[in-house]
């Protein structure tokens, strides 16, 4: 029987306290991983999902950091290997939020903070933990895009512009450390279903575009990102992985 073993590996999830990412962070355990818990501002909650993580009877650590600034990210890194060890596995997944609007109404500052956090985390989590997972040989980067990379729908400028740039790094990234074992893939999800988040709101013509006519659930999405940190997906690289129902399908 074929399974997701992920023990004796350690995974940092930024942006752990959301709402994908307290469920990434709990599959990812669930596995068998050792989890640092990456927040930004919310410790109180950052602080309870790694209790629930070492209620599993998994190593946890929190690590409070800023994913746009090289000296936080270089000091969570520190943190990380201190009480963890090398990370073998990092999952890139918080991204700042704002107010969407028309590309001739959106504030000019949103797009900086779009391109800060997609794209600079990116830069900076590889200059953090990739080193590491080169010298070993072994190694997973995966990282959180949208299926609006592709739709590119009104009012979604500022978010597609830092996803569609992020994946241009990551494409990038898996070419220079594919020889030496290291993944870098992205998962790409649609309008998901999570625990505070219900779908009693989705319109009709949404789900009139969606190959399977319902929304994901964020489970469904974590499950994809366990497949990506596992060695079932040892031969998967540069790849953007749609986990939306079909409501997106990157043609060749």
């Amino acid at each position: 029987m074929i399974s997701i073993d992920l023990s004796g590996k350690t995974v940092v999830v930024t942006g752990a306290t959301g709402e994908l990412g307290r469920v990434m962070s709990r599959t990812l355990a669930k596995a068998g991983a050792d989890v640092a818990v990456h927040c930004h501002a919310n410790r109180a909650k950052a602080d309870a999902l790694a209790k629930e993580l070492r209620d599993m009877g998994r190593r946890a650590l929190v690590v409070q950091a800023d994913v746009a600034d090289h000296d936080s990210v270089f000091a969570m890194r520190d943190a990380v290997v201190k009480e963890l060890g090398q990370p073998h596995v990092i999952v890139n997944n918080a991204v700042s939020q704002y107010a969407w609007t028309t590309v001739l109404e959106q504030n000019e500052a949103d797009y900086e903070s779009q391109f800060r956090t997609c794209v600079m985390q990116s830069v900076l989590m590889a200059k953090a933990f990739v080193p590491a997972m080169v010298e070993r040989k072994w190694g997973r980067v995966i990282a959180i895009n949208t299926e609006c990379s592709m739709q590119c729908w009104p009012n979604q400028s500022a978010y597609v512009s830092g996803k569609r740039g992020m994946d241009g790094v990551l494409r990038v990234l898996a070419r220079e450390v594919g020889p030496s074992g290291v993944t870098v893939n992205q998962v790409a999800p649609g309008w998901t279903i999570s625990e505070n988040r219900g779908g009693d709101d989705t319109p009709q013509w949404y789900l009139d575009r969606v190959a399977l006519g319902r929304r994901g659930f964020d489970q469904e999405i974590a499950n994809a990102v366990a497949f990506l940190a596992s060695d079932l997906s040892s031969f998967i690289t540069g790849a953007y992985v749609p986990v939306c129902g079909g409501n997106v399908m990157p043609a060749i």
